[in-house]
């Protein structure tokens, strides 16, 4: 073979590496650019003629920049899609303006709501949300670090409970929080609590005026504060009119942990006549088993009663007397708390605030529907 035809066989090989050098940095320019997926100031500085500190002042709230120039600005940063990023300034002021929302439970309307009240509230006031989900009646521990992570301004545990340890955690990096329906305290952390305990009270002292003999209890988890207070200012009512023998199961806070924890009671001798459940949703699960499994009538055979007043309650096929826990004021409390405690406000120890339910009574106790406030209704201070 000739030289000249060993060059001609390599011209292919040759063109083919050229190919493949366009084709690589054709890659490589599709990759800068989607890496590159947000305008920089930078680059709304070059499009409008202007200096980078001009497009900052531009975006700042209350600096000097004159009229052509914000023109020139807003109009390069329409174009481009510019949006300031939250990370200079948070680096500068060492504030985020974000609020973490802790929340467990989210399967129940009583929290949806309140998640929904905190986050309405927490806008009002310029800040925004950052929600995490956690297991019911668990440690939000594991969340904590990736929370401070995004340097918030502070934390607010709706269900979930702080250990010790995550509540140390906190205090060291001053971010304050504050729990709802829990009871840790230290100088960064306050609790809001509904008065559960006077809840529980007013339920009992309800089914004993209308007669109830043999009483049960369905509990939600064990280990749960909201769910033991409850517990505790029933049982202690029973235990002062004289009542000792208490039936009890546990339902998860679910319908259908509320309907088979129902179930369970029933059957058991002696039956009981008034059920007092620790929240709305095993209420409603408990009267659909006694309604449609078990053939009894309430409240003629069985009473039944909930807690939150959560907005299925008042439904006339369900009518159930419940404890409403005051969300608008607790969800107002539990802000007023942070925000002072965000402004450098001292609250050593800590804060609790307790917030007084109200008993609902409806057709499930045999009564006009009306409202009952829990301090006359059993509670004793």
């Amino acid at each position: 073979m000739s030289p000249k035809g060993d060059a001609q066989r390599t011209q292919p090989r040759r063109r083919l590496a050229k190919t493949g050098k366009k084709r690589r940095a054709g890659k490589e320019g599709a990759a800068k650019a989607v890496a590159k997926k947000y305008a920089s100031s930078i680059d709304v500085a070059r499009l409008a003629g202007v200096s980078q500190s001009a497009v900052s002042r531009t975006f700042t709230v209350g600096a000097s920049v004159s009229p052509q120039t914000r023109k020139k600005v807003l109009k390069a940063a329409a174009a481009l899609g510019y949006q300031p990023s939250m990370i200079p300034r948070i680096m500068l002021t060492h504030r985020s303006s974000l609020i973490a929302i802790v929340i467990g439970g989210m399967y129940n309307p009583y929290y949806a709501g309140v998640v929904e009240l905190f986050t309405r509230e927490i806008q009002k006031k310029g800040n925004s949300v950052l929600l995490f989900g956690v297991d019911h009646n668990e440690y939000i521990d594991e969340v904590v670090p990736v929370i401070l992570g995004y340097r918030v301004d502070g934390l607010i545990s709706a269900l979930s409970i702080l250990s010790p340890e995550a509540a140390e955690s906190c205090a060291k990096q001053n971010v304050p929080v504050v729990l709802l329906n829990g009871k840790v305290r230290n100088d960064w952390v306050s609790s809001v609590c509904c008065d559960n305990v006077a809840g529980g009270r007013a339920v009992a002292s309800l089914f004993i005026a209308r007669g109830a003999r043999h009483f049960a209890f369905i509990a939600g988890k064990p280990d749960n504060l909201a769910n033991e207070d409850r517990l505790a200012g029933y049982f202690g009512r029973l235990v002062e009119a004289g009542v000792r023998d208490l039936s009890m199961a546990y339902g998860g806070y679910r319908y259908e942990g509320g309907y088979k924890a129902c179930r369970e009671l029933m059957a058991a001798s002696p039956r009981p006549d008034a059920i007092f459940c620790a929240n709305d949703l095993m209420a409603i699960g408990a009267m659909e088993a006694i309604r449609s499994e078990l053939s009894f009538r309430v409240p003629e055979d069985v009473m039944i009663a909930g807690f939150d007043d959560i907005p299925a309650a008042a439904w006339p096929s369900i009518a159930l007397t419940t404890v409403r826990q005051e969300a608008t004021r607790m969800v107002q409390e539990s802000l007023q708390l942070l925000e002072r405690k965000i402004a450098g406000q001292t609250l050593a120890g800590g804060a609790l605030r307790l917030v007084p339910g109200t008993l609902v009574e409806r057709s499930t106790t045999a009564r006009r529907p009306g409202s009952i406030p829990c301090s006359k209704a059993g509670h004793r201070s």
